[in-house]
């Protein structure tokens, strides 16, 4: 049997899969808590609001300039609990391979998650993998769930949101996109730029002291426009956007431009949209600043009575709607 590859028998429960799970997973992935031999972890007590959440990942091309799926499954489950006002503690993890992936690869993919959860803090307790017959798969799909602790003084919402509100967004926008669509090598592309996929916690941990911290939320599919949508839906409040404030890297803007992308709408896997009461706008905005991962930070714009849209005061001085996203510009990038 080719031991290069991902066989069927890799998933068929015997001596194949537990070398794989012992080699590949337990190997990079161990800590106190995982036990590979056993059905469920057990977790210690935690004090405080137990937040839970769950997300799959298919992003193509697996490895792309910054990260890999695994990194992604990492950043893009921690970000969703810190944007809660969670501290991500656990992670389970799940993997469908195809049948014929490349162990090798596999393995790089594995340390990359790895990598990512040492840097987040947040340990993997538990997880599970199946094996796809040859042509029913992308290679490898990831499913994440993630547990994390919210302090009980903590509430964040959109109920919270009121007119007049800032909006604030931690740097520059659809990085992850672009990358991810470089990477492809589609329309004769290239490009040195990174995936801005990170984790947001330390970034959410600085403003959890803010007693005005009224929302926070990771832009990752849709992006910026989305989430504002999401905002205006659920508030009827009218976000204006001032487009000489938002921060957009050069070759991000020059590829939309060509391509017809827009960066409001694409995929951002390490960045936060946080809502703050005004008068707090700049301390919020100072303490971001102040962290590696938010020196490009910038307050973008406002919450407004008005109809339930998103406006964009233009370069030129016009005003832009951004409509509701409906095609994916760029599919499968999370």
């Amino acid at each position: 049997m080719d031991e290069t590859h991902i066989s069927l028998a890799h998933g068929n429960g015997g001596s194949y899969m537990r070398e794989l799970i012992e080699t590949v997973f337990a190997r990079h992935l161990a800590n106190p808590l995982l036990n590979v031999q056993a059905d469920a972890a057990a977790l210690p007590f935690m004090d405080g609001v137990i937040m839970v959440t769950t997300d799959g990942f298919t992003v193509q091309p697996l490895e792309f300039p910054g990260g890999t799926i695994g990194s992604l499954a990492v950043h893009g489950t921690v970000n969703d609990l810190a944007v809660c006002g969670a501290t991500p503690h656990y992670l389970t993890l799940n993997a469908f391979v195809e049948e014929g992936f490349e162990i090798a690869r596999l393995e790089r993919i594995v340390a990359s998650l790895a990598a990512a959860a040492r840097e987040a803090n947040i340990a993997v307790v538990a997880g599970d993998t199946k094996v796809l017959p040859r042509g029913e798969g992308g290679g490898l799909y990831l499913a994440a769930t993630g547990v994390g602790v919210r302090p009980k003084n903590v509430e964040l919402g959109l109920n919270r949101i009121r007119p007049g509100d800032a909006i604030l967004v931690s740097g520059p926008i659809g990085d992850h996109g672009i990358a991810v669509m470089l990477a492809r090598e589609q329309f004769g592309l290239s490009g040195e730029l990174l995936s801005d996929a990170a984790s947001v916690f330390p970034l959410t941990r600085a403003l959890l002291s803010l007693d005005g911290l009224r929302f926070m939320r990771d832009p990752t599919r849709g992006g910026l426009a989305t989430v504002l949508h999401e905002i205006c839906r659920a508030t009827g409040l009218e976000a204006r956007l001032a487009q000489v404030a938002i921060p957009v890297r050069e070759q991000v803007a020059a590829v939309c431009e060509m391509l017809g992308y827009d960066p409001f709408y694409l995929a951002c896997e390490g960045r936060v949209v946080v809502v703050v009461e005004p008068t707090q706008a700049q301390d919020a905005l100072a303490r971001v600043q102040a962290l590696p991962q938010g020196r490009e930070a910038a307050v973008i714009g406002s919450l407004n009575i008005g109809r339930a849209q998103v406006v964009l005061e233009t370069e030129l001085g016009g005003e832009r709607i951004l409509d509701e996203l409906e095609d994916d510009p760029l599919p499968r990038i999370c």
